[in-house]
């Protein structure tokens, strides 16, 4: 159990993980209330248009370049801001309003957002997503830092749950969104690619920029930064990593990211060349993605009030046997259900591990961790993105598994290998996840 003690020299007071009652509201109920459904409908549909955005800037960098290289550009870029942007999104979320630093960045996104089609270099496109990407690292700890200023403290898994679902779960709306707006034939208006996919994506961001206007409670909430440890001269990155609870989390922050990076950069070669479906299918698992992560809602909600790192450990180790038994899915039907199944566990595990940090830390202390959790998955999803790919294509070329029988599976395809190969170090990741006891508190 965290108990109080000293960490460094700093004095860090962190109440014990008791399991709590099992008094929470349903999501319906949560819903109602009147501030939290503010922060749910900016969030749902800006995700909406965000995912939108995300499939546009793919489709424009193809479009402006005819290279899938500079496709995978994109998401190579999205290292430089994680690693850079995290601290200038530590000290920014510290020592800002929560609400004016959320409505700041709204805005900063929709002006981003609706430049992108005006410019005819695949350089532009890239710096777009960069200062998009940068915007959200700071927006993304603001807005996980104020939940618990809206709803109560028993509520926090759930309202993690809806907030993650608000994300995840548009997955598929949003990729059904921007197949129906290119199809139009004035999508490109005055002649310039995806402009009107880009310009809805902005309008997604000015809408979230109405709701969190109304949150006027937010600023009050944030003045008092009571509860913080963390002293007011320390605002670097690195303080976030002192916090022994921090240090509890991020192993299933990675772990997630591991996972998705994976599946993301191999999951449409193991699609098409390993199943030997086609691209509508490898959408449709895509979008089971996010229908799994929206039902993971409803294991959130039964098991709620029970310890919140215990249930993120559980999910972190979920995560690595579906990955695992993915990479050995021998059809298209079984890869779909593992995509639901992963969706589901993802989002469980990501709910937990912010409802830890929510309940335990306050103040700058919550701020600072929030940070270091959106740019570890960030950073970390790009990382395993790009070295999963690196390593499939190395495997591929080399012809190394061409003649190498596997114990009980057999011959495995490249890509079976690396998604094996990440199920299995999730796993092995898991075991990091624990709840510190007295004695492992301490630096």
């Amino acid at each position: 159990m965290l108990r109080h003690t000293c960490v460094d020299s700093c004095s860090i007071a962190i109440p014990a993980l008791q399991p709590r009652e099992l008094n929470s509201v349903s999501a319906g109920s949560l819903v109602r209330r009147g501030a939290f459904r503010d922060l749910l409908a900016g969030q749902a549909v800006s995700g909406l248009g965000d995912w939108m955005g995300t499939i546009a800037f793919m489709a424009l960098a193809l479009e402006l370049t005819g290279s899938p290289t500079a496709v995978g550009g994109i998401l190579t870029l999205r290292l430089l801001p994680a690693a850079l942007g995290g601290p200038l999104a530590a000290r920014a979320v510290r020592t800002w309003d929560r609400r004016r630093t959320m409505l700041a960045m709204d805005a900063a996104r929709a002006v981003i957002v609706a430049g992108v089609p005006l410019v005819h270099e695949i350089w532009w496109v890239y710096a777009g997503a960069i200062l998009l990407e940068v915007a959200s690292l700071v927006f993304l700890p603001a807005r996980d830092a104020s939940i618990p200023d809206l709803v109560e403290r028993e509520d926090l898994p759930v309202a993690n749950g809806l907030v993650l679902g608000s994300s995840y779960g548009t997955i598929p709306l949003g990729a059904a969104a921007f197949a129906a707006v290119a199809a139009l034939p004035f999508v490109d208006v005055f002649d310039r690619p995806l402009a009107l996919v880009f310009w809805i994506d902005a309008a997604t961001f000015l809408i979230s920029f109405a709701f969190i206007a109304r949150l006027t409670m937010l600023s009050r909430s944030n003045s008092s930064g009571g509860g913080s440890h963390v002293p007011d001269k320390d605002v670097s990155f690195r303080a976030a990593f002192r916090l022994p609870l921090v240090r509890a989390v991020m192993p299933a922050a990675a772990a997630v990211a591991l996972g998705l990076g994976a599946l993301f950069s191999l999951g449409i070669v193991f699609v098409q060349d390993v199943l030997d479906a086609s691209e509508v299918e490898f959408g449709v698992l895509i979008a089971l993605f996010g229908v799994g992560a929206v039902g993971g809602l409803g294991l959130l909600h039964l098991r709620r009030g029970l310890d919140p790192l215990r249930e993120t450990r559980i999910g972190v180790a979920a995560i690595g046997v579906i990955v695992t038994a993915f990479s050995l899915a021998a059809s298209v039907g079984l890869a779909d259900i593992g995509a639901l199944a992963f969706g589901a566990a993802a989002a469980f595990t990501l709910a937990c591990g912010m409802g830890a940090l929510q309940s335990r830390l306050d103040g700058n202390e919550r701020v600072l961790a929030f940070a270091a959790f959106h740019v570890v998955i960030r950073l970390g999803l790009g990382v395993a993105a790009i070295v999963a790919g690196l390593i499939g294509d190395l495997l591929h070329d080399g012809g190394w598994l061409r003649d190498v029988h596997w114990p009980v599976v057999g011959v495995l395809e490249p890509a079976r290998v690396v998604l094996l190969t990440s199920g299995l170090l999730v796993l092995l990741v898991s075991r990091l996840v624990r709840v510190p006891v007295e004695s492992d508190v301490r630096s």
